[in-house]
């Protein structure tokens, strides 16, 4: 006769099964570390929303504080700037003309990427390439925005052309410099390894380059474009009839220092939107591969 074996000892066959016990949810939560796994699950969440709003408030507060303190026009009030932000906003005049700087931006980026990208990767792999160019990527990175901006407008005159190649000239070299460093970063030994394999160009790019440049990529991705907005504003300062730099000088030839800061602010939170909710994100899509440290 087979024989079953419980908790208790041997059991004959059919015997009832004793109940096991389960752990409370109660009793599961109480423990210390299930609480501090919850509180950090938590902070993991909220800090990302709650700390930049945090930090957006404390500099609205002190700004108040230093118009009450100095009640001068040259410091205007929060309400005063609310009354030429939704000014600006009323009928998407704001929009028409931010629509605009992201054309020109967009021009002058795309072209910088490109030539940064291959360029980038030639100096890397190249040291004849790296000597020729080193030059120029000296002289680039010393040059203002300014003077770029000044230069376009005389050359090419007010248009799409003049400042999206004074934006490419301006940033072409942080960027170029930043891809550099990605490439000589790259793992040697997988190099050697896909040269021994003799493996096509389409997967060393592929599976090799690709992956290992993608640091590299998106941070002078976003490098470029934080100088770009400079410059472009510059160039729409100094020669254009429209966009954002175009209304910041109209405000400030009206003296009207609220209208500077309410064109300065919208400008910011474009800005803000395109960094959270575009790179941010399309940073952590491509970048899920990677480990991060738990510690």
């Amino acid at each position: 006769m087979s024989m079953e074996v419980s908790s208790g000892g041997l059991a004959p066959p059919g015997a009832a099964e004793a109940p096991r016990a389960v752990p409370s949810r109660a009793g599961t939560l109480s423990h210390p570390a299930n609480w501090r796994r919850a509180a950090s699950h938590v902070a993991s969440v909220v800090a990302p929303v709650a700390l930049p709003l945090l930090l957006l408030g404390l500099v609205a507060s002190a700004w108040e504080a230093m118009a009450v303190a100095l009640h001068s026009p040259l410091v205007p009030h929060l309400p005063e700037i609310g009354k030429e932000l939704a000014r600006i906003f009323r009928g998407g005049h704001f929009f028409g003309e931010m629509a605009v700087t992201l054309l020109r931006v967009g021009a002058g980026f795309t072209i910088a990427f490109a030539v940064a990208v291959a360029a980038g990767i030639a100096m890397g792999r190249q040291k004849a390439v790296a000597h020729f160019l080193e030059p120029a990527i000296i002289v680039g990175l010393t040059v203002p925005g300014l003077v770029w901006a000044l230069l376009c407008v005389i050359w090419f005159g007010i248009g799409l052309t003049g400042a999206a190649v004074a934006v490419a000239l301006s940033i072409a070299p942080a960027l170029l410099l930043n891809i550099l460093q990605g490439v000589r970063a790259v793992d040697a030994e997988l190099l050697e390894v896909a040269a021994m394999l003799r493996l096509p160009l389409r997967k060393r790019l592929a599976c090799l380059w690709l992956p290992s440049l993608m640091p590299a990529l998106l941070g002078g991705a976003r490098l470029g474009l934080s100088l770009a907005w400079k410059v472009v504003v510059l160039v729409e300062l100094f020669g254009l009839s429209s966009g954002i730099g175009y209304q910041l000088n109209s405000e400030f030839g009206a003296q009207n220092v609220a209208g500077v800061i309410a064109w300065t602010l919208g400008f910011a939170a474009v800005m803000g939107v395109l960094e959270y909710g575009v790179l941010a994100q399309l940073e952590h899509h491509l970048m899920r591969w990677r480990r991060t440290a738990q510690v």
